[in-house]
């Protein structure tokens, strides 16, 4: 005997799951038969947007779609209108998501949601990463960073006078990378092409949208004096230092001055640090 299977869509596989579901908790509704409404006054979706959400969460961008609309294959359009990907959707999913990483470009990417090869609907969103320097400061006047986490207990003392961090914010919608973190002007030893990517043990440091982190770094640019550098003085020295952070995704150098002042000591482990922003920010 010839027995057919007919296709089961996405749209009545959730619907089935959602009636066992009613059928099983039937027991739990009060005494009319009706159940409570919710207490913040939420409601389930009207089914007229079938790309509920669209957002980059780390480096995925993740889409979720309504249990009302049968689609079968989600796209992502990159913005030079090429395909960066596309993900089948399998009966009840109602999320699929695009891993973006840190190789990307920049800018409107289309979203289009399919059935059967035609298009139901279709969406952009910008994926642009937004860096800046928020902070920076030394392990002498910061010992609550976790400097022991990077570094390692046995060489906090060795170090410390010497490194740097450098707070970095993305405020922007998509993933970014420094790559390298440089120091220069009126710093101790000052370094513009530093050993590696400047950042202690690691050759890039991952920042997610919404993301604030610290950058160690490895080229101690406030340790021993330089020939071209700036040190203690019991007097007082002054100056200003600039910090460059490279990127990967948008390619910048996003930099940051600081005005700087020396005292107390002619050697640097045992001067006295004080930075603060520049009157221009």
């Amino acid at each position: 005997m010839t027995r057919n299977h007919p296709h089961i869509s996405r749209r009545t596989a959730l619907q089935t799951v959602a009636g066992a579901a009613l059928v099983g908790v039937a027991g739990c509704l009060n005494d009319n038969g009706g159940s409570e409404p919710s207490s913040d006054g939420t409601s389930s979706s009207d089914g007229n947007s079938p790309l509920t959400r669209i957002a980059v969460e780390g480096t995925t961008l993740v889409v979720e779609l309504s249990a009302d609309v049968d689609i079968d294959q989600v796209n992502l359009i990159q913005p030079n209108g090429e395909l960066f990907g596309q993900r089948d959707v399998a009966a009840g999913a109602q999320q699929v998501s695009f891993e973006i990483g840190t190789a990307y470009t920049p800018g409107e990417y289309q979203v289009t949601a399919l059935d059967e090869g035609e298009t139901i609907t279709e969406s952009s969103t910008a994926i642009r990463p937004e860096l800046q320097i928020r902070d920076v400061g030394l392990y002498r006047n910061n010992p609550d960073k976790p400097w022991d986490e990077v570094y390692g207990e046995s060489e906090t003392n060795r170090i410390k006078n010497g490194e740097a961090f450098v707070t970095v914010e993305n405020s922007g919608s998509g993933p970014d990378a420094v790559t390298e973190l440089i120091f220069s002007g009126d710093a101790p030893n000052p370094i513009e092409n530093p050993r590696g990517s400047g950042m202690h043990e690691t050759d890039q440091v991952v920042v997610s949208p919404g993301e604030t982190t610290d950058l160690f770094s490895n080229s101690f640019p406030f340790g021993s004096e330089s020939e071209d550098g700036m040190g203690g003085s019991p007097d007082g020295n002054s100056g200003q230092f600039t910090v460059i952070v490279e990127t990967r995704v948008s390619g910048n150098r996003v930099t940051s001055t600081y005005n700087i002042q020396y005292s107390g000591s002619d050697e640097m482990t045992d001067c006295t640090v004080t930075i603060t922003g520049t009157d221009d920010g």
